[in-house]
């Protein structure tokens, strides 16, 4: 960098020029006007004498860095083609502006100074810690970690109809379904912070109290979920905190789609020849240890709410007919996966030896996960690479797309309309493309 000025040489006295010809590290008067020096761009003491290793006879550095203004290096033997100077850019007293100690983030993810700070990972129906690209990329990019889960008021109580938006049965499931994501957690280094409130609410706090860079979560598909996620996105900008969405609910990625999705096909038996060639990505494995909880913010972890906090009789779980038999979480989601991926197995296995029709159609004949695969316990590549291991164990037949021989082509049957359905309530869940849609409905007066 260049220097705005030269200082003179001036009035030497003969003692003071023999002093610095045998000293060529002369040190001038305190007394001339100086400005700033830059601290990061200035060379080591090093660094500093090799730059000037063609012996100049006279080197002027001032003794006082609070009084500098400028700073010229000369020589008197031979002169430099160009004069190498130095500009100031901190403040005279460098106590008014100290500097900061945290390291600007590079644009390369992939290095190690390119970590955030601190980030907010929002569970929603995501309730895992396996296949969850989310928790995963946040532990990937961040110093520290917070995970948050909040019991939205707005989804219980009764709807405008008059109906529980929650009953207790799916509450107690919920309930239990966090309680062990909480342990999970626990077991990898981590915890989980519990709230009742409204999440735009919820997360600014916590994202300001921890000084949050960006809050992680996965998208939604449906409509009041998107516009929660506006909401938030809203709150989040004014305070200066990033928002990062994933998608991780299908089992096709809505980034793999071969269409975008206003597109999207309005039947399922185009949408089914479009996709089915599709690669399906692989699952991504569980982490062994995640990042620890912010320092900062000292947050407490809150408490698991009860039935009767989130306002819904513990007494109408018994007053219905039939017994709960379902416990929510995401350790009972891979037993029953793995029990499921048995029988199909022995039954694929049974009718091989028999000769017959191997199919696992049949009323008495589910994977019966619905309940975890809705809450995001498990994900649905995770059920489609459980059962692929198993059918590739058990037959060299390769199966095919659709309903068929194997559990394998069951289930990417049920999948594939489950994807579907997903897909069309993203594609309808805006608010442009609800008003675009609305002469093909019954009603076009209910999307405020």
């Amino acid at each position: 960098k260049k220097m705005d000025s030269n200082i003179e040489e001036k009035n030497l006295s003969p003692e003071t020029k023999s002093a610095e010809e045998e000293n060529p590290l002369a040190i001038i008067h305190s007394s001339l006007p100086i400005a700033s020096l830059s601290l990061t761009l200035f060379p080591t003491s090093t660094q500093f004498l090799k730059l000037f290793s063609h012996h100049p006879n006279k080197v002027k550095i001032p003794t006082q860095a609070s009084s500098l203004t400028h700073l010229s290096l000369s020589s008197s033997v031979s002169p430099l083609p160009s004069r190498i100077s130095f500009k100031s850019t901190i403040a005279a007293n460098p106590l008014q502006s100290p500097l900061s100690i945290v390291p600007r983030r590079p644009v390369d993810p992939s290095s190690a100074a390119a970590l955030r700070r601190a980030a907010v990972v929002w569970f929603r129906n995501d309730l895992r810690v396996h296949d969850n690209e989310c928790l995963n990329s946040a532990n990937d990019e961040c110093v520290s970690v917070l995970p948050v889960y909040c019991f939205d008021p707005r989804d219980y109580g009764k709807s405008s109809s008059g109906f529980d938006k929650t009953g207790p049965f799916r509450a107690q499931f919920l309930i239990e379904s966090v309680s062990e994501l909480r342990k999970n957690l626990q077991a990898r280094g981590s915890n989980l912070v519990v709230r009742v409130g409204k999440p735009e609410a919820v997360l600014v706090e916590l994202a300001k109290e921890i000084g949050a860079d960006a809050v992680y979560a996965h998208r939604e598909v449906s409509h009041d979920e998107v516009k929660a996620e506006g909401k938030i996105e809203t709150a989040m900008k004014e305070e200066g905190v990033e928002v990062k969405y994933f998608w991780g609910s299908t089992l096709y990625h809505l980034d793999d789609l071969p269409f975008k999705i206003e597109d999207l096909p309005s039947n399922y038996g185009a949408f089914k020849d479009k996709v089915q060639k599709l690669e399906i990505r692989k699952t991504i494995a569980a982490l062994d240890q995640l990042k620890s909880l912010p320092s900062r913010g000292d947050v407490e972890l809150g408490d698991i709410p009860s039935l009767l906090d989130l306002g819904i009789s513990p007494t109408a779980r018994t007053s219905q007919e039939g017994k709960l038999t379902m416990v929510g979480g995401e350790t009972e989601a891979l037993t029953r996966l793995k029990s499921f991926a048995a029988d199909c197995q022995a039954r694929l296995s049974k009718g091989n030896q028999k000769g017959g029709n191997n199919s696992v159609f049949g009323a008495n004949f589910s994977c019966k996960i619905s309940p975890w695969l809705a809450m995001g316990s498990i994900s649905p590549r995770s059920m489609f690479d459980e059962l692929k291991k198993t059918i590739s164990a058990s037959t060299t037949t390769t199966p095919r797309n659709g309903p068929g021989d194997t559990g394998l082509n069951w289930l990417m049957y049920e999948l594939l309309w489950r994807d579907f359905f997903r897909f069309i309530t993203k594609k309808y869940s805006s608010a442009k493309t609800q008003v675009e849609a609305g002469p093909a409905t019954a009603c076009t007066g209910a999307f405020a």
